[in-house]
């Protein structure tokens, strides 16, 4: 195996929450780069990081620039803006025969109801979100097999993530907390994301993966467990319910 340190890393989105987990985890062991939206002053410190809006700009200045042998997208925003990107990104990775890591979602499988999903089935969904996750995973599935590695994302949970912020901002306002009680889910951390895609990278693994946990859980009771542990007095939760769902990657 070639030696781990040749690679250099984009990856685009490295300002939101898991972009920037995957900077910090892999800036010590590659030539790391990453891209920000919004003007961000410790960012534009750090040479590392190049403002790019994927709405507006052109991301081949950043590729030339970079020269990366992998690229990373953990991008966020509007859906038909993500796939023309994601276009021209298959074209770049194809033509200069490096490897495009992109970040999905465990939505693509949102509708199956009865029974967990896994890497080798079928995508099917009812979401907007999944149509669109299933629109770029086929685009870039037409690459050649060992360029591109799809990571199929359960709910990512971590001290910094949104879903916390959430679920604190809305004890603060003493709003209640949605929880699904039957939704069934499967579940992550940050840490564990971005372990796992440093793996995926060091022994140089494509194709399609589930990175989320072995076990099931209820969402009511994983949130209701989560809120316990910042033992704090005022919380109200509100039930919404679903058709039964199965969440799993």
């Amino acid at each position: 195996m070639k030696e781990a340190n040749k690679h250099t890393i984009l990856i685009l989105g490295g300002s939101g929450f898991l972009g920037n987990a995957i900077y910090k985890e892999l800036c010590a062991y590659f030539r790391t780069f990453a891209t920000y939206n919004t003007s961000h002053s410790q960012l534009e410190k750090n040479h590392h990081f190049f403002q790019y809006n994927f709405e507006e700009d052109d991301i081949y200045e950043i590729l030339d620039i970079v020269k990366p042998t992998i690229i990373i997208s953990a991008l966020r925003g509007d859906f038909s803006k993500q796939v023309l990107l994601h276009q021209h990104l298959a074209e770049y990775v194809f033509s200069q025969k490096i490897k495009l890591l992109f970040l999905s979602s465990a939505n693509v499988f949102d509708a199956y109801s009865k029974y967990p999903s896994y890497e080798e089935d079928k995508t099917l969904t009812n979401s907007v979100y999944g149509l669109f996750k299933i629109k770029i995973e086929n685009l870039l599935l037409r690459l050649p097999k060992t360029q591109v590695a799809i990571l199929r994302m359960p709910m990512v949970f971590g001290a910094q993530s949104p879903r916390i912020a959430e679920i604190l901002q809305n004890i603060k306002e003493n709003a209640p907390i949605e929880v699904f009680p039957n939704l069934i889910m499967n579940v992550t951390t940050d840490s564990k994301v971005t372990q796992q895609i440093h793996y995926i990278i060091n022994r140089n693994k494509y194709g399609v993966f589930h990175l989320g946990s072995t076990d099931l859980v209820h969402h009511d009771e994983f949130i209701k467990e989560i809120v316990a542990s910042f033992q704090l007095e005022k919380k109200r939760f509100t039930n919404k319910f679903t058709p039964q769902t199965t969440i799993d990657t």
